[in-house]
């Protein structure tokens, strides 16, 4: 049963799962990625039949496997994900950043270039967490910025093949080849390359604790989006709210994972003690009623305080991943709203909604990460590369300067690079 606290009664700080360690992970990762990077594709098969059961011909999925794969697919559900994945690319085509020149009267000019990275890989569940929507979410947005080749690694069945609908959704999505390779050596693939797969320069997407710390360890030699830690939710809701569609949404996250957090925030009582009534009623009617409870036992808290603007106060502290904002007029508290991965506005907006078909990105930032960093969009599929030009008469006007800033630093050679064009006796 979910815990009630009054505000200020417990630190927030404690209220969502900031990070999750589990023993032995990141002994094994490391060793997995040695291997993958010294034996290329053989370990790729072996590790596939130990973790995946699954005894491989071959790692790629061939191009007629992912369109036999559509046509199997039920054309109600491809129509939902044709018109998902067109609201995500409206969505994401508003990101997409331009450069800029800048022209001084000495002729000089500089700037900044947006240049697609070349080769991403995207990291998708599989087997009983296989998730189409998750393709779509990360594959949409490296489609629009331009990204030369979209690899995507996802582990198979025992049987050797991953859902249908997995692969409809790469299709639909752009996504130029599909590897049968999930958990840490996925991600080593991705990253070293091998025989048959292709080095990427940035590793995307979500996955097991085995497939973060394996994102962990290969920052430096590529680049990756995030360490997603377990869901979370904190909906923010009055007096007003319905009980029954509160509990729904709190449970929408707590059917993910046994560490899922759901958190209400209230400045009424009696809402706290009927939604806490309504998420064990609700629970029993779940076909993941173990998970779901599990978490809500564990990790789930209602918070009542004196006001909404005390609970816009306590969703800053917390910073959770996914906020839903269930009042009359929610658009006044937008502003107030400093940290979160993605908001919610109204009684008619579930976070599931964002997961899968209203268009913005359900890749967040979790754990707190929410008051530094940003959710998945078409920034995370490019780079960005300063330029500056200078002519003679420019340079020499602020040569000088540059030599007086570079020894105050202490950095002689530096200051020497730029008076050494006007005055050669400098170099000796």
């Amino acid at each position: 049963m979910m815990k009630i606290y009054r505000y200020g009664q417990t630190p927030l700080k404690d209220f969502f799962i900031r990070t999750v360690e589990k023993s032995g992970v990141a002994d094994t990762v490391r060793s997995i990625i040695t291997d993958v990077e010294q034996r290329g594709d053989e370990a790729l098969f072996e590790y596939t039949r130990r973790f995946d059961g699954a005894d491989l011909r071959a790692l790629e999925v061939s191009r007629e496997e992912i369109d036999a794969a559509y046509e199997r697919t039920d054309p109600e559900f491809l129509r939902v994900l044709e018109q998902a994945a067109e609201n995500i690319r409206e969505y994401h085509r508003r990101e997409m950043p331009e450069g800029f020149r800048i022209d001084r009267p000495d002729g000089s000019f500089l700037g900044l270039k947006v240049t697609p990275i070349e080769n991403v890989g995207l990291c998708i569940p599989g087997h009983t967490a296989a998730y189409p929507s998750t393709v779509l979410m990360n594959a949409v947005p490296a489609k629009i910025a331009g990204c030369s080749q979209i690899v995507m690694v996802s582990p198979p069945g025992p049987d050797g093949k991953q859902p249908d609908a997995i692969l409809a959704a790469a299709r639909i999505a752009g996504v130029d080849r599909v590897f049968r390779l999930g958990g840490a050596q996925g991600v080593a693939a991705l990253a070293c390359g091998t025989e048959s797969v292709p080095k990427v320069d940035k590793i995307v997407g979500p996955g097991s604790a085995y497939v973060s710390e394996a994102k962990r360890q290969v920052f430096g030699r590529v680049d990756i989006d995030m360490i997603a830690g377990p869901s979370e939710i904190l909906v923010i809701a009055d007096e007003t709210c319905d009980p029954a569609l509160a509990a729904a949404d709190l449970l929408s996250q707590a059917e993910h994972d046994v560490l899922a957090t759901a958190v209400l925030v209230t400045d009424s009582q009696a809402l706290a003690e009927a939604v806490r009534g309504e998420v064990e009623r609700q629970l029993c009617l779940l076909p993941r009623e173990a998970i779901a409870r599990q978490s809500v036992e564990n990790n789930g808290k209602i918070i009542v305080t004196d006001d909404l603007l005390s609970a816009a106060e306590a969703a800053n502290a917390i910073a959770p991943e996914h906020l839903e904002i269930c009042v009359d007029d929610p658009a006044l508290f937008l502003d107030r709203v400093k940290n979160a991965g993605s908001v919610f506005l109204g009684k008619y907006c579930p976070e599931a909604l964002g997961d899968y078909l209203a268009g913005p990105n359900h890749t967040l930032p979790t754990a707190g990460a929410a008051r530094f960093s940003s959710p998945l969009g078409v920034d995370d599929f490019v780079k960005k590369t300063q330029y500056t030009y200078f002519t003679p008469e420019a340079l020499r006007a602020v040569s000088g300067d540059i030599a007086l800033f570079a020894r105050r630093e202490g950095l002689e050679a530096h200051a020497r690079s730029a008076l050494a064009r006007f005055e050669k006796e400098v170099l000796g």
